[in-house]
């Protein structure tokens, strides 16, 4: 699996680029519309969950 396809879009996502996308392996997500730019990575895969957790709820 190549780098690209690592990182997931969300499923409710529509074919747009405008969204936020995870990648499990490294516990990170990044903007869709800059892949090439900065991913806001977490210590651990619960850090992360309790992020989108978050996110959420509002």
């Amino acid at each position: 699996m190549n780098a690209i396809q690592q990182w997931r879009k969300a499923s409710r996502s529509n074919a747009a680029t405008n969204c936020v996308e995870i990648r499990r392996d490294m516990s990170a997500v990044r903007d869709s519309k800059n892949p090439d730019g900065p991913a806001l990575r977490f210590t651990d895969a619960k850090a992360l969950t309790t992020f989108v957790s978050a996110l959420r709820s509002h």
